[in-house]
């Protein structure tokens, strides 16, 4: 019991260190004053994941065809901003995209790059309504670990980069992000038009391949701010690398298991090719029965077995 009390209170008094060191800038932000509110947004989102499917279980379907299209198409707008937000702050700033470590200042620049990440962290909590819709509309085999794992430990995990880093090093992940969440939503808004615009939307594939270069790029760029010693956070680049390995497993499993595998055909069972089939009787069966129908003809037609006439027996 002594431990547990031991590192509960080491903890705590961790946290308050790291407080002495987070980003005054965003303080005072929706969300930023403490975890608590995030925690319970994506302790809420949990709950629905195993409420929600109870709920649904007995009732039609929602269709919501104009909410999905309103959201798909809001959320490109959304990622947008952020992406130009990002790309315009930080080419003022005079970012460099090999090493650029965390500026506190009230500078505009940073201020403005500060901002587009902290947009960008709210964008990650409203994605938890993809699967709000999912389970609405009773998709639930489109609610995968892998779809869970990346909406709540997104949502959560950046929490943490606006409250330390926000600037330097995190605007690269967070603006290439949301660079392919537009062409992502983009997708998504156009499929929820029906049928007529579904049949154009052959590049679904190419989506997840961009996802997985995203990934392989992000473990390159922080190893290279490794190797140069970057003056940002050692132990969030090891972090990054770690959290985006477990991206490149899931994803590519993903591409694989949806893409690439061909699915098994059903084994035949033994001999039976040796039986063909024919109006619905073995050939082999018919042709015995004929060979055995002549065999008893010709027999009743010799001595032995001859058919009896009809009548009256011949006279001797």
């Amino acid at each position: 019991m002594e431990i547990a009390t031991h590192l509960i209170n080491d903890t705590i008094n961790l946290y308050k260190w790291a407080l002495t060191i987070a980003d005054k800038r965003v303080e005072k932000w929706p969300l930023m004053d403490n975890p608590l509110p995030t925690l319970a947004i994506s302790s809420s989102y949990l709950l629905f994941l195993w409420l929600g499917p109870k709920y649904m279980q007995n009732r039609e379907p929602f269709q919501l065809k104009k909410t999905l299209i309103v959201y798909n198409f809001s959320m490109v707008i959304f990622n947008f901003f952020i992406c130009k937000e990002l790309f315009l702050a930080a080419r003022a700033a005079g970012y460099s995209y090999i090493c650029q470590s965390v500026d506190y200042s009230d500078d505009p620049n940073e201020v403005r790059i500060a901002a587009a990440l902290w947009w960008y962290f709210i964008s990650k909590g409203v994605e938890y309504l993809d699967t709000v819709f999912f389970i609405l509309r009773k998709k639930f085999n489109q609610v995968s670990f892998l779809h869970v794992y990346h909406h709540c430990t997104m949502f959560t995990l950046w929490w943490i980069g606006i409250k330390w880093v926000a600037g330097g090093q995190s605007f690269f992940g967070a603006h290439m992000n949301a660079a392919i969440h537009v062409l992502m939503y983009l997708y998504y808004g156009l499929a929820s038009c029906g049928p007529k615009i579904q049949k154009y939307l052959w590049w679904k594939k190419y989506l997840t391949i961009i996802q997985m270069i995203q990934f392989h790029v992000t473990i390159g760029h922080t190893a290279l701010s490794l190797y140069t010693d970057c003056a940002f956070p050692h132990w969030m680049h090891y972090a990054l690398i770690g959290y985006a390995l477990t991206f490149i497993a899931l994803f590519g499993n993903f591409y694989y298991q949806t893409y690439r595998r061909t699915p098994r055909q059903p084994r035949e069972p033994k001999g039976a090719r040796a039986l063909p089939i024919s109006n619905g009787f073995s050939n082999g069966a018919v042709a015995g029965g004929r060979v055995e129908e002549k065999e008893r003809l010709s027999a009743l037609e010799n001595g032995n077995g001859r058919r009896k006439r009809k009548g009256r027996a011949k006279r001797e």
